[in-house]
């Protein structure tokens, strides 16, 4: 169903299916379009399958439009020569597809066992209210973002944020209050762990397939998920060889 918006483009209405929240959303530009097929080449000559490609070109369409919408889906399912119902499979399956326009910076607060029984639901519930949204919820200056996420094996610095997928450890009420902030005012901290933030949009760039040139920025583990290997090391223990058996040997 289609009808027409104050800019003269027809709208198009999510089927709400699609998710909570589903709502209008406008149709890819014919220039948009054109980038999408453009470097959406580059991603599918990588496999050697082009169906493979399905979940960077969905990156690929959210790095162009901010969320995958129906006419994104359409579109990659015309470049993979897919239903739309393949593709649209793929893209409600998984979290990081947005199905609306969302922040700047998402914004994902671990209540997962470990980190809710560790503070994760008062961060929360603090963030919901400094930021007046709700789960799902974006501020009105379009910049962040909030939701409640399920486990990012980061238990050993719960309880756990991540904005746009990089890890902020260790969280407190007052400490994620604080870190909304400066993504609010424009000064994105260092994540704990990982590379220096980027938008929603540049992140799923790069989830695409296209690097921003930051690989081992930042490092990628702390002592807390080391102190296993640190252990074996001082104790002087390491994993039994493995030994290969003959075909017919017991």
């Amino acid at each position: 169903m289609s009808n027409e918006a104050e800019n003269g483009l027809p709208m198009v209405t999510l089927d709400p299916r699609l998710g909570p929240g589903a709502a209008s959303a406008d149709p890819l530009s014919d220039d948009a379009k054109s980038r999408i097929r453009e470097l959406g080449a580059t991603v599918i000559a990588r496999y050697p399958r082009a169906r493979s490609a399905l979940m960077p070109l969905l990156y690929l369409v959210q790095a162009e439009q901010g969320y995958v919408s129906p006419d994104g889906i359409k579109l990659v399912a015309e470049m993979l020569e897919l239903t739309t119902a393949e593709v649209a499979a793929v893209s409600t399956f998984y979290t990081m597809y947005k199905r609306r326009p969302c922040g700047d910076y998402t914004v994902g607060v671990c209540t997962n066992t470990l980190c809710a029984v560790l503070g994760g639901d008062a961060i929360f519930e603090s963030l919901k209210e400094h930021l007046g949204v709700a789960n799902n919820g974006t501020t009105p200056d379009g910049k962040v973002t909030l939701e409640h996420i399920e486990c990012n094996a980061a238990c050993d610095y719960a309880p756990v944020m991540m904005v746009n997928w990089e890890f902020f450890d260790n969280q407190t009420p007052e400490s994620a209050k604080e870190l909304v902030d400066q993504l609010r005012a424009g000064t994105p901290p260092a994540p704990t762990r990982g590379a220096t933030l980027r938008t929603h949009v540049e992140t799923s760039r790069i989830l695409a397939g296209f690097p921003d040139g930051a690989v081992g920025e930042g490092p990628s583990a702390g002592p807390a998920s080391l102190a296993g290997v640190e252990l074996a090391k001082q104790r002087h223990e390491q994993a039994p060889a493995i030994v290969h058996q003959r075909e017919g040997e017991q």
